[in-house]
């Protein structure tokens, strides 16, 4: 389980007071990055240096209490499931001040080239995910 903190912007909030709920998109994004630099790599580097990329290709987000305007929230990351050429991530949203989990979800990505063709996920970043997965 990667960690990402931040505190939730005043932009991201909705008539009512509450982020709207397409921002929980973005942070599902936020913590994938941010577990991706915690692993060692960047998506980026990804990008460029090997012409990987990783699009979405489901995305799934269960909302459970509302996340408000200054709210400190952790993003927690996890890989649910690697195979050649498609990763699985889950996502925990919660409030920091009182341990609240704010939604769940996952997203499921099929590994391309630049030009959206399926590749297998290059050998040096497999190992990479196989252990975050838990399967090495």
């Amino acid at each position: 389980m990667y960690e990402t903190r931040f505190r939730v912007r005043y932009a991201e909030t909705d008539q009512m007071g509450v982020v709207y709920h397409s921002n929980f998109v973005i942070w599902f994004e936020v913590g994938r990055v941010e577990m991706l630099r915690q692993m060692g790599f960047t998506y980026s580097e990804m990008e460029k240096q090997d012409g990987t990329h990783i699009a979405v290709v489901d995305m799934r987000c269960r909302y459970k209490v509302p996340a408000r305007y200054d709210d400190m929230v952790t993003i927690r990351t996890r890989l649910v499931n690697v195979r050649d050429s498609l990763l699985h991530f889950g996502y925990e949203v919660v409030r920091d001040e009182d341990g609240i989990m704010l939604a769940e979800g996952e997203t499921v990505h099929l590994v391309v080239d630049s030009e959206f063709k399926r590749i297998p996920l290059p050998q040096k970043y497999l190992a990479s995910f196989l252990k975050a997965a838990g399967k090495n």
